[in-house]
């Protein structure tokens, strides 16, 4: 498929290099980006050349960019966002489209962090327009090409859980980052290291997005007021319980289910941490084969005994440092190399 992306900002990049690895050619315009010649339309009529037109702009943008594509729209295109809010996109994209222009919506579930970051599964929410089923379908296919998991939603269901999950964790991250927990921090217990990961991912997400999120999502505002009430609620316990000298164990965040015996309850958790190896091993195989095709480019060969005997260093040393068996710990990267080599068409 021939697909046009409006907006070559972070996230209309990330999308094209997606779509050309699918084997999907693309074109792209945006007047305030550079886009690479070899991708660039002239312009708008140029653009909508393509059989699929893709609206990556910020949501705010999303009034002009459809009023400027209007004119322009035939009746076998089809045309999606990709917006992280869906009620406002959709009902605009029906009043302007209507019955004539094939449209959904969408909210891919990934950005450019998690695709640089190899992260699996890729998972997009798709809002058929009532107007145009099939046109939902052809978005369906086209995001199952590019190796993706597709759930399909109204607008209003995608924004009530965008509110209480992508919103309040944004909310929350931007206000821990005020308070200075961001910062470089000389250690921090193990239960920070998530939330750690949760404002890097923040940090490197634009500002405008921040702002749709919390004003464009017609439930943002009432996730916000519950959470700061209950936090409210939560700190006027506490200074409660420090006047009244009361238990400390009412305050003790409630039990999420009866704790399993001490044995089982350790496999389960080496069961869970295995399950997070075989993904970051399977996002390690996404990496490897992007570092694969570069090396084809370069006519460079697959195998790379300098730089494996430079990896298998650096690991012991990591091993060493952790107090692990250096040589168990080299053992196991050989393994990983001889996968990716593998999986790069190399020999084991």
């Amino acid at each position: 498929m021939r697909i046009g992306i409006l907006g070559y900002g972070r996230f209309g990049r990330a999308l094209g290099e997606l779509l050309r690895e699918a084997g999907h050619g693309y074109r792209a315009w945006d007047p305030a980006v550079e886009v690479p010649a070899e991708r660039r339309a002239a312009g708008l009529r140029d653009l909508v050349e393509a059989e699929a037109l893709v609206l990556a702009v910020p949501v705010a943008a999303q009034v002009a960019a459809l009023a400027s594509l209007r004119p322009h729209l035939r009746p076998d295109q089809l045309v999606f966002d990709v917006g992280s809010v869906k009620s406002g996109p959709c009902a605009l994209m029906d009043a302007q489209l209507g019955a004539a222009i094939p449209h959904a919506g969408t909210h891919p579930l990934f950005g450019p962090v998690s695709l640089a970051r190899a992260e699996r599964p890729l998972r997009v929410v798709l809002c058929p327009s009532i107007h145009h089923p099939a046109a939902a379908d052809r978005v369906q296919a086209l995001f199952e090409s590019l190796g993706c998991e597709v759930l399909r939603q109204s607008p209003e269901d995608h924004d009530r859980v965008m509110a209480t999950t992508h919103a309040l964790t944004f909310f929350i991250a931007k206000g821990l980052l005020a308070v200075g927990a961001g910062a470089e921090l000389p250690f921090t217990p193990p239960s920070f290291h998530a939330i750690a990961r949760t404002l890097e991912s923040v940090r490197e997400d634009a500002g405008h997005l921040f702002a749709a999120l919390q004003n464009q999502n017609p439930f943002a505002k009432g996730a916000r007021e519950g959470l700061l009430e209950a936090l409210s609620a939560i700190h006027q316990t506490l200074a409660e319980a420090v006047a009244e000298g009361a238990d400390e164990q009412q305050l003790a965040i409630p039990s999420l289910g009866e704790r399993s015996p001490i044995l089982q309850e350790t496999r389960d958790h080496i069961d869970a941490l295995d399950q997070e190896l075989v993904a970051l091993l399977a996002r390690r195989t996404e990496l490897v084969l992007r570092a694969g095709r570069a090396k084809a480019e370069l006519g460079l060969p697959v195998h790379d005994p300098d730089r494996e005997a430079s990896q298998l260093q650096a690991r012991r040393a990591w091993a060493q440092e952790a107090h692990l068996d250096a040589q168990g710990v080299e053992d196991v990267f050989r393994a990983v190399l001889r996968a990716s080599r593998s999986a790069q068409g190399g020999r084991g």
